[in-house]
């Protein structure tokens, strides 16, 4: 008999819906019989492509015996974290807390008023080297609940102050953090970046390696810095390298969310909507600033992939792949040479895939199989098989072809078909900057179709932004990283369009983000609404984690609308959410990109261009053209038809109009701009 989470609208609970344990979703009436029961809830969390949240449900969850212990000796609750974000932050800095370390599944023991007392993430069956089997530790700590109350009570409010503790932290104090944001800031922060880097295979750390995608923007954007040749060396190492690896899918497009090792190589194997969205922007932009085709194509292949394999029929996009296919991780993305033989029907075409892609009887996997990651150039592979370069590239698209056919036969991941407001935000921005920088205008269609799909099914009647949608909307409204990703990624719609109805929008939601979420007292802004659920501590969540802090994108829009409307108090609004992370930012940046981009938008020469003209004017996309496809991230730019009265609206475009009847660009900084430019090549002389 399903328990308590059938009803529920998050694919992860549903997975847990036929479990023997008596789950529940989080809310007030778990904690009301946790209360009257007298016993302590344990809170589960994780989300429906986690691979160790699948081993424990297998394990634990859905086993009789221990799902009777559970039942007996504690009130269950289960999250889903990125339907719930406020209550899987807070939870985990009080794990990281415990026990040094965090993930997922993330277990938590609560009092009954909610305050955490002990946790850990993964507990296994039976017990093993330094693991305690998960029925041992069930009974042990519902009896140092029972007999020895006064201390869990201790224990209790030791972390619940510390937790306070954090979420109140000020701004530092400390006399080298004395300056204003700017230059100096960011120099400091690349030079930490550059001497933690990995020299050889880009990225930052060891295993496991994520994708550093919130650094990219920022990093490329530091041309005009002193240590910009810094921040474009570290992206493009590190953007080749994971191109390379087998955390990018070399069949069919998109990265998986992270390498088990510290080279790229092997991934864990699921597919995140946030991963693909930010990567597909940034290698967009690497096109541009590189002037490289083969970017360009890494950008087209991973927004191909969301779009074939992520879209939901509504428009908008589901959240992930599962990492494990049958309870198997890998085996949809790996190969042998004899799979290669059968599905290839060219005996050189394979083996050019085979040489390319390093496929051996040995393999790099589990079971002699083979994650694809490019070992040989094409080039070199092609002179060893006796053909011109050019061939060898024809061999391997047409090996590829065939080998994606076959692929799509096998058994595939399962999907999570929840759709989160801010990873839509995400996406709304990459498909709109590639269809932009990329001159691909089947790409900013896309980006409309998900903008559509998000004020339709994730917006109130009353403009309230809900924070995700799977058949119906969820209860939860919004979170910040949702009002700031959607607003960004409407910003940059309008960049792509035109259309000032983006615009608009953007604007008031990140008003709105600016009366729900800031922090008046210290700056910056929360996770939550201030109108939310109250838990034991109220988190800001600055850092990137590893998509962009929902403080530094309303922060980022912020600093853009200011350029806009000439409205400068929400620049310093923006700055202003700098200083209580200042410090920790600059010792730790690679956890706080998208706040350097924010400080790097902020601290740049303003530059500010309005074309106008109407929308279906050769000459006005002919100025745009201009603008749009060269590398210039920090420039703002707002297109409007000047026959449209909500150009008015709009501090930028008032009182903006057609030259002698010919579209023109205005080139401004504050506000103030030179004499409007109709020529093309004008203009391109006017921005060198």
């Amino acid at each position: 008999m399903p328990n308590r989470l059938a009803t529920e609208t998050s694919p992860y609970l549903r997975q847990h819906m036929d479990n023997p344990v008596d789950w529940q979703p989080w809310g007030d009436e778990a904690f009301a019989e946790a209360r009257e029961r007298d016993v302590p809830v344990l809170l589960s969390v994780g989300y429906a492509s986690c691979h160790w949240c699948h081993v424990m449900a297998h394990e634990s969850f859905e086993d009789p015996a221990t799902a009777a212990v559970m039942n007996r000796l504690y009130v269950n609750v289960k999250v889903d974290r990125e339907e719930r974000p406020d209550v899987d932050a807070v939870f985990m800095e009080a794990v990281v807390g415990l026990t040094g370390h965090g993930g997922w599944p993330m277990t938590v023991w609560l009092t009954p008023d909610g305050r955490p007392f002990y946790g850990g993430t993964y507990f296994p069956p039976q017990s093993r080297p330094g693991m305690p089997a998960f029925t041992q530790v069930l009974e042990a700590v519902a009896q140092t609940f029972t007999e020895r109350r006064g201390d869990v009570e201790g224990q209790a409010e030791r972390i619940t102050t510390a937790l306070q503790t954090t979420a109140d932290r000020h701004a530092s104090e400390e006399p080298e953090f004395a300056d204003a944001p700017g230059g100096a800031m960011i120099d400091r922060a690349i030079g930490t970046l550059a001497t933690i880097v990995d020299q050889v295979h880009g990225g930052f750390g060891g295993a496991p390696k994520f994708p550093p995608s919130t650094l990219f923007p920022f990093l490329f954007g530091c041309d005009d810095r002193g240590r910009g040749r810094d921040g474009e060396y570290m992206s493009r190492l590190t953007l080749e390298r994971m191109a390379d690896g087998g955390l990018h899918d070399q069949v069919a497009g998109g990265f998986h969310r992270y390498a088990v090792d510290g080279y790229w190589l092997v991934p864990h194997f699921e597919k995140m909507l946030y991963d693909n969205a930010l990567l597909a922007s940034a290698y967009a932009h690497a096109a541009l600033a590189s002037d490289s085709e083969r970017y360009a194509d890494v950008a087209r292949s991973t927004l191909a992939y969301m779009d074939r394999e992520l879209s939901l029929p509504e428009g908008g996009l589901a959240s992930g792949q599962d990492a494990d296919t049958e309870g198997v991780e890998g085996t949809t993305f790996v190969w042998t040479p004899a799979q290669v033989d059968e599905v290839v029907t060219d005996p050189l075409d394979a083996a050019i895939a085979k040489d390319v892609w390093n496929i051996t009887d040995e393999g790099n996997f589990e079971h002699g199989t083979t994650v694809l990651s490019i070992v040989a150039p094409v080039v070199e592979a092609a002179e060893r098989a006796g053909i011109s370069e050019e061939e060898g590239v024809e061999r391997l698209d047409r090996a590829r072809a065939q080998m994606h056919l076959a692929r799509d036969l096998r058994p595939q991941p399962g999907r999570d078909d929840k759709a989160l407001a801010a990873w839509n935000g995400f996406a709304i921005a990459a498909f709109a900057d590639a269809g932009r920088l990329l001159n691909e205008p089947a790409f900013v269609a896309r980006a409309e179709r998900i903008a559509a799909f998000v004020k339709e099914h994730l917006m109130r009647a009353d403009g309230v932004l809900l924070r995700s949608w799977c058949g119906t909307p969820a209860t939860a409204s919004g979170f910040s990283d949702d009002y700031g990703a959607v607003a960004d990624g409407l910003l940059r719609l309008h960049a792509a369009t035109g259309n000032l109805e983006y615009l608009l929008e953007a604007r008031r939601l990140t008003a709105a983000a600016v009366e729900r979420f800031h922090d008046a007292a210290r700056g910056g802004f929360y996770l939550a609404a201030n109108d939310g659920e109250q838990l034991v501590a109220r988190t800001k969540g600055v850092e990137d984690t590893p998509s962009p802090s929902g403080s530094s994108l309303i922060a980022l829009c912020l600093v853009r609308l200011s350029r806009i409307d000439g409205n400068y108090a929400w620049e310093e609004l923006a700055l202003a959410s700098v200083a209580a992370v200042r410090a920790i930012s600059e010792r730790a940046p690679q956890a706080f990109g998208s706040l350097f981009a924010m400080v790097q938008q902020a601290t740049t020469v303003p530059r500010e261009i309005a074309i106008v003209g109407a929308l279906d004017d050769p000459r006005t996309q002919a100025l745009r053209d201009v603008v749009g496809q060269r590398f210039a991230p920090w420039e703002i730019v707002v297109v409007a038809d000047p026959s449209d009265p909500r150009c008015e609206e709009v501090g930028l475009l008032r009182g903006r109009g057609l030259v002698d009847g010919a579209p023109a660009a205005y080139v401004c900084e504050r506000m103030a701009c030179r004499t409007p430019i109709t020529d093309p090549d004008a203009l391109r002389a006017a921005l060198a």
